[in-house]
């Protein structure tokens, strides 16, 4: 349910991508600037270059092979290239640019500034994301994945470059496991819960046979579409791949999972972030990165109580209306999960019908686009299953956009570790509206295939207030267009997708400043959604390590129906639907404050003078 960057710099999902890199230009040209500082960041970040597909010039050098430094010298080198740019945008003289230009440096400008403020604390990857590694960040779980599906192996020199990061993917281990300690030393230990899981991922994979790795059986497998490998070579390179997942890889998480069993006996159960040094600040810091709001914790807090109360309300009147009027609302809800038609089997013959069942969903509401937005796009996009190996500790969903030059498309993960437990009929649908289309994968594509838009904003702006509030609001808009007109059951499963957002303003808020304990929070989320005791843990425990993340989908989702009101206000007669998508769509992912100023702009043009 959130959008994976994976881009192993240490950093949270969303952090990561905008701790941009800088330049060392002086040239007041803004264009110059925002290219060369997407330069700067590519070349700090190897693997992210791979996964857009970007040529080498733009990368900064050739980086197929390459990886990033994690180590804390190496992440402030980014951050000192990022105060750079930041510098140089500073003498830019806004006045002298076109409107379009205006919004390019107020989006730039802004992420540098949050991300700065986030950076200023140095454990982990900044205020969003303090702990180095947990059982939801770090390389162990996104370094795999990343060689598996979006490492290209098209010819030797890819093969070549393949093992040669494996290598690497060891010595990144080590950095972070060198970085545990200095973050122990600034006063920093993640919850035992936290450290817990981490640690039983990290023995898991460790335990697993170099033979059976996910990234030897990858390798195999994109080594035999090459026709012009002899097969001594193939045989030469799995050799050396096994070898070194066995005598480098495997041993270093042995090391980090060590690290952190020692570091356990020093680590309390609080799961807030109050009780770290300058814990307040950093969770406001974490806040306004994650939202791009000015909210202050007691604000998103009361937020979330009053939309709790509102979606509950709805979903009562469903149930009433369908006959079932017995027992609490979350009773219902679960005599409504355990009902054998909602059921996806947990075997590999349920897994298969549940995803077949979700493109058939998405291929449905792809059709109705036209009626939504002007402006359409033709990415394609895969429905996948998240990888067994990391689905313990994953979120039940998430996204991975495609490749900017098409050789890759976009994602959405699902995690079917219990799909019988975790995954009712009727919950599905919300979420591939959020992760597909209208959501994550439709406002990215559009946001990359966005020609007049600078490179830096099409490939490294990721703000999530924006970006998961579409999401959010994507789902809404899918209800408001008839997706579950003959779906009541598909309709609770929206509302209850609301409920779980709003809820997770009052237990986000709830562990990083009013000091709630983690059994709190899981119990307020069960009471607010009625969702399986195992689903909430997983989402509480990932509020803990990214403090202010679970925040940005309401807050976003609220701050766009604002605008969509405010605009339906001045336009009246004359507000199109579509225009108001088209407005913000076409623009990107950029803050909040300046999507509502883009959407005044829009709508005063369209009403014309008074």
């Amino acid at each position: 349910m959130h959008i994976s960057r994976r881009v192993f710099l240490g950093a949270s999902a969303a952090g990561a991508a905008l701790i941009v890199a800088g330049c060392q230009t002086q040239s007041p040209d803004l264009n110059a600037i925002l290219d060369q500082a997407a330069t700067d960041f590519l070349r700090e970040s190897p693997e992210y270059a791979t996964m857009l597909a970007v040529s080498e010039e733009q990368a900064g050098g050739p980086y197929l092979s390459r990886v990033s430094d994690v180590s804390r010298a190496g992440l402030a080198r980014t951050r000192e290239v990022g105060q750079r740019t930041l510098e140089a945008l500073e003498r830019v003289d806004r006045a002298s640019l076109s409107a379009q230009d205006q919004v390019s440096l107020d989006v730039v400008t802004t992420s540098l500034r949050n991300s700065a403020a986030s950076a200023a604390f140095p454990t982990g990857g900044g205020a969003n994301s303090p702990y180095t590694v947990s059982q939801l960040s770090g390389a162990y779980l996104e370094y795999p994945d990343f060689l598996a599906s979006r490492h290209p192996v098209t010819d030797r020199a890819g093969a070549e470059a393949y093992v040669e990061r494996l290598a690497g993917f060891a010595r990144i281990l080590d950095q972070e496991t060198t970085r545990i300690a200095e973050d122990e030393a600034d006063g920093v230990i993640q919850p035992d819960f936290t450290i817990d899981g981490a640690v039983r991922q990290l023995r898991l994979a460790a335990g697993v046979a170099p033979a059976q790795n996910t990234m030897l059986l990858a390798l195999q497998g994109k080594l035999g579409a090459l026709a012009d490998v002899p097969e001594t070579d193939r045989t030469a390179l799995l050799t050396r791949a096994e070898a070194i997942i066995a005598n480098e890889i495997n041993p270093a998480l042995t090391r980090q999972a060590d690290a952190l069993t020692a570091l356990r006996p020093r680590s309390v159960h609080d799961a807030g972030i109050w009780r770290l040094p300058r814990g307040e600040e950093m969770y406001a810091a974490g806040l306004r990165d994650w939202t791009t709001s000015d909210y202050n914790p007691q604000q998103i807090h009361d937020m979330g109580v009053e939309l709790v109360t509102q979606f509950r309300s709805e979903m009562e009147a469903i149930f009433n209306a369908n006959g079932m009027t017995r027992g609490t609302l979350n009773e219902r809800v679960r005599a409504l999960s355990s009902r054998p038609d909602q059921i996806w089997p947990s075997t590999e013959a349920g897994r298969t019908a549940l995803l077949a069942s979700l493109n058939q969903q998405m291929a449905a509401i792809t059709a109705r686009m036209p009626e939504l937005c002007n402006r359409l796009t033709s990415a394609p996009l895969e429905i996948r299953r998240v990888p067994v190996e990391i689905e313990a500790g994953s979120p039940g969903g998430y996204y991975q956009p495609p490749a900017l030059d098409g050789s890759r498309p976009g994602a959405y993960y699902i995690n079917l570790r219990d799909p019988a437990k975790e995954w009712p009929k009727f919950s599905l649908p919300t979420l591939t509206y959020h992760e597909g289309t209208p959501g994550h994968h439709w406002q990215i594509a559009l946001q990359q295939e966005a020609g007049d838009m600078p490179f830096y904003r099409r490939a490294l702006m990721f703000f999530s207030g924006f970006m998961e509030g579409w999401g959010l609001y994507a789902e809404q808009i899918a209800d408001e267009i008839g997706m579950y007109q003959n779906d009541p059951w598909g309709r609770v499963g929206y509302l209850q997708s609301m409920i779980f957002r709003a809820s997770r303003l009052v237990v986000d808020t709830g562990m990083h400043s009013l000091r709630w304990s983690r059994e709190d929070a899981i119990r307020s989320m069960m009471d607010a959604t009625g969702d399986a005791e195992t689903t909430i843990t997983t989402e509480i425990e990932r509020y803990a390590v990214w403090p202010g993340q679970a925040c940005a989908y309401m807050v976003g989702r609220q701050a766009i129906n604002q605008m969509r009101e405010g605009a339906r206000a001045t336009l009246q007669q004359n507000f199109d639907i579509r225009g108001f998508h088209d407005t913000l769509l076409a623009n990107g992912a950029v803050p909040l404050n300046v999507a509502a100023q883009l959407v005044e702009t829009w709508a005063a043009g369209v009403s014309g003078p008074a």
